[in-house]
């Protein structure tokens, strides 16, 4: 069955447009019209050592590619068309794949393990390929070539990334971890160089989720350690940086079972950050941030009522012991700064690294990191050399989260001068480290809730002063600034309406801001879009006393968004950056626009400009860029808010985007968001949204019934329909034929999904709460309606669904309250016909008295609701 396919995928990999394109249109016709025949081709040309290395290398990632997908939808098709396959066939192709792993070609047993890992992933949870890890296990004996130990380990560490822990047997993954760590013990001058020890431990790394019983036991975790922390000192760079990568991984998997191998640990990963290479270094450095993050998590959980000796909440404060060693050595990092290090990167290095775990450190110990850091502040915060000032000023920041406002807020009243002052210094990394510094003193120690205030009345000028001058300065430290005047801002959020602090700086700020978004260097820096965050914050704290300078910027961002609609054609990457631009442009519209339309003394402000607006806002619907076209709909929901049933004029020309979001399956995102603006549309035009119903149900139930879309949408489609059927009231009887059964199923589906993973517990939520939603719209949209009869025959599902809420302990709050709140709506709406069923039903009183006694308020109020509610229905 196997054919020739050698020279189709070297053209496949040609230069020339059109051969390639020839070669791929040849591989894609094969693959439709025989795919067992296709498969079969590929794997015989991986496995034939005397191909071509290229053509070998795409035919396995063209296998691979037939088995794996991103988009769920697609993978479920690769899967069933993988097992719909005849058995001969499939044997035909792991024999030829088993086979490859022992050419001496690496990339063809690298490319080879990869695809048995997703067939594995594929078949062993249904019992199926018994014989892959004996095989596999075999293959990895000492007696075997080097090249294929290698590859093999290789493969069982692609097949544990691969597969659920449930589809291997214990003694399987007692087999697999022996072969891992004697291949990390191999040091034998056969082993390719130290190639099989580190295919062995990268195995390992992705084998430690199934150790979960070998860790349980003493001597087996002791083997394992021991192996591990010797893998950190080998002469091989890659393998000790795999061992790092391993003990980063326990350190999260296993902390409870830390604690006779820390001082050890410390002693590594010390040695590691002082001496070794830097990705190296990096990797033991995150071992401490990982560990912190362990004790945060324990710690914000359950107090510091327990100590590691309580089975409820290990918490061994391995932080805190190591504390007076850990902390100096994470100190030093701070001074190893790269003097040339582009600060617009995404750059990512050994004094980054420090600084983000002594932030951690920090969050971790609280008071007590704080005597340990500040002197190295005070004695290198003045000194010539910058990598000693910068280090004191990011040794400073990285400390301000975690100690408490008593503990820091005098050392940062003293220190806010300096800092101040410190944004003229002659360096660059020096500024732009003081200016995210200031950033988190007024992020963490300024605003309404903090007693003793680091920014008063007489020192707001100079602060307001500095920082609007240093927004002139190089893009990175201008951004920087941005960042700081953003918490700012945001610390007087809660300040009365009538006026601010900030309001004599008002406009000034808005300039600044508005000036830094469109400096030509802001371009290629992220200033732009933190220079429009900041001024989208600006506006969002703004007060009566700003008003008008917020009005005034409608007419600016309107021109300035219709400047980017005119500019003739641009490359790819101009392109690119006047999306951009014009998705921020619409999200300082949006925020704009909410801020004038809550007030009705202040909406004339956005009404004044609603047409022209509009008219940007769909002429901008013509660029396929996803990032701009959410932006768009966010403000257009705003606009409808705003506006109110004189958006009805708008609804003809923008229908049909309306339409195309809501059949946008690719950027769900997009859908996601024009379902969310429906509902705005709905709550602005009332029953005046009825003659785009048909179209807008049509699509949703389309929605729902597709395997396409991702099914984070999903709950938000049924809170749509409740958004429909509360502005349209009666009218919505002509989809209740098909709502109501999509909503059963949907509830069904909810109360199935018991005792699942917290991601699966967290989206059942979500569904509920769409579903809940759906319910409570549509009981109110009917309320006053002769036809709300029409309700009571899916009435006995509804409690059933109620009641299977009522008894899962899992739901939050949020579901909680739209329970209880439907319970309400269904007595309210159905009167005196609901009074049989209710007395019939025995968990809504319970129901009831529980959510009197919650601790959330809203609960408390809408049960006492609730109560009354069913006390005049079933006393009628």
């Amino acid at each position: 069955m196997s054919l020739e396919v050698t020279q189709i995928l070297l053209n496949a990999q040609s230069v020339d447009d059109g051969i390639r394109k020839l070669a791929e249109e040849n591989l894609k016709q094969f693959q439709d019209q025989n795919l067992p025949a296709f498969l079969i081709s590929l794997s015989h040309e991986l496995a034939n050592n005397e191909k071509p290395i290229e053509s070998r290398r795409l035919a396995g990632l063209i296998l691979k590619n037939c088995l794996d997908a991103k988009e769920a939808h697609r993978k479920a098709e690769l899967v069933q068309g993988w097992r719909s396959l005849e058995a001969s066939v499939k044997t035909q192709i792991k024999e030829f794949l088993l086979q490859t792993l022992n050419s001496p070609a690496r990339d063809a047993g690298h490319t080879s393990g990869q695809v048995i890992a997703k067939i594995a992933g594929i078949e062993l949870k249904h019992g199926e390929w018994p014989q892959l890890i004996k095989v596999l296990l075999a293959n990895a004996e000492g007696s075997q070539p080097a090249h294929l130990r290698q590859s093999t380990l290789e493969t069982l560490g692609f097949v544990c990334e691969e597969v659920s822990s449930d589809s291997l047997a214990q003694d399987e993954v007692n087999s697999i971890l022996t072969a891992v760590v004697q291949g990390m013990n191999s040091n034998s001058p056969e082993d390719g160089g130290g190639d099989v020890r580190l295919a062995a431990t990268r195995a390992l790394y992705n084998a430690l989720d199934f150790a979960q019983t070998n860790f349980d036991n003493d001597m087996e975790r002791d083997y394992i350690m021991s192996v591990v922390c010797g893998a950190t000192i080998s002469p091989d760079v890659r393998i000790r940086l795999a061992a790092f990568e391993c003990l980063v991984s326990i350190s999260s998997t296993y902390y409870g079972k830390l604690r006779p191998y820390m001082q050890e640990i410390f002693t590594i990963t010390a040695r590691a950050v002082r001496e070794d290479e830097e990705p190296v270094a990096l990797q033991a450095v995150e071992f401490w941030s990982s560990i912190c993050d362990e004790e945060i998590d324990i710690l914000e959980m359950f107090g510091d009522d327990f100590d590691g000796d309580s089975e409820e909440a290990p918490c061994f404060h391995f932080i805190r012991q190591a504390l007076p060693s850990l902390v100096p050595m994470l100190l030093e990092t701070l001074l190893k700064q790269e003097e040339d290090l582009d600060q617009d990167e995404e750059a990512w290095n050994l004094a980054m690294a420090g600084g983000t775990c002594l932030g951690l450190v920090a969050r971790t110990v609280g008071d007590d990191v704080v005597p340990l850091v500040m002197p190295f502040v005070e004695e290198n915060i003045s000194k010539p050399d910058w990598r000693c000032r910068e280090a004191a000023t990011y040794a400073f920041g990285s400390i301000l989260e975690g100690p408490s406002a008593e503990k820091v807020s005098p050392l940062v009243s003293l220190a806010l001068g300096f800092m101040l002052n410190a944004m003229k210094d002659q360096n660059n990394h020096v500024k732009d480290t003081t200016a995210w510094t200031l950033s988190r003193i007024f992020e963490f120690l300024h605003g309404s809730s903090v007693q003793t205030p680091i920014v008063t009345q007489s020192n707001l000028p100079l602060i307001v002063s500095v920082l609007l001058e240093s927004m002139k300065d190089v893009p990175n430290v201008a951004e920087k600034v941005c960042g700081a005047l953003y918490f700012l801002a945001q610390g007087y959020e809660d300040a009365p309406m009538s006026s601010s602090p900030l309001s004599p700086f008002f406009q000034n700020i808005v300039q600044s801001l508005l000036s830094a978004a469109h400096r030509e260097d802001a371009v290629d820096s992220k200033l732009r879009t933190s220079a429009y965050e900041t001024l989208n914050e600006v506006v969002r704290c703004s007060t009566e006393e700003t008003t008008p300078i917020v009005m005034q910027l409608v007419p600016v961002i309107l021109m300035k968004l219709n400047e980017t609609l005119e500019v003739p054609k641009l490359s790819s990457e101009g392109s690119e950056k006047q999306n951009e631009l014009q998705a921020l442009l619409c999200g300082c519209l949006q925020v704009i626009i909410q801020k004038l339309g809550a007030l009705e003394s202040t909406k004339y402000g956005v009404l004044q400009y609603a047409d022209q607006t509009m008219n940007t806002f769909l002429r901008i619907f013509s660029s396929r860029s996803a990032t701009v076209h959410e932006e768009a709909m966010l403000a257009i929901g705003a606009l409808a808010y705003a506006v109110g049933v004189e958006f009805g004029k708008y609804m003809q020309e923008f229908y049909r985007y309306l339409e195309m979001g809501l059949q946008n399956f690719e950027e769900y995102q997009v859908c996601a968001i024009t379902i969310g603006v429906v509902g705005d549309v709905c709550r602005a035009l009332d029953d005046k949204v009825l003659p785009y119903c048909d179209g807008i149900m049509t699509q949703l139930l389309k929605d729902l019934s597709s395997d396409q879309l991702h099914r984070s949408v999903k709950p938000s489609i049924f809170s749509c329909f409740g958004d429909i059927a509360l502005a349209i009231g009666e009218h919505f009887e002509k989809y209740l034929g098909y709502a109501m059964p999509m909503l059963q199923r949907a509830a069904e589906l909810s109360v199935h999904s018991a005792d699942q993973e917290d991601e699966l517990i967290e989206y059942t939520n979500q569904l509920r709460n769409g579903i809940l939603e759906a319910y409570s719209g549509i009981f109110q949209g009917f309320k006053n309606s002769s036809k709300k009869e029409l309700l009571l025959h899916y009435a006995s599902h509804i409690l059933q669904f109620l009641e299977s809420i009522y008894q899962d302990k899992d739901r939050d709050d949020v579901v909680t309250k739209a329970a209880i709140g439907v319970l309400g709506d269904l007595a309210d709406t159905l009167g005196a016909n609901a009074a049989p069923l209710l007395r019939r039903s025995v968990f809504y009183k319970d129901f009831i008295n529980d959510c009197l006694l919650s601790d959330d308020p809203r609960i408390q109020e809408t049960a006492e609701w609730v109560k009354q509610i069913m006390s005049q229905v079933l006393s009628g």
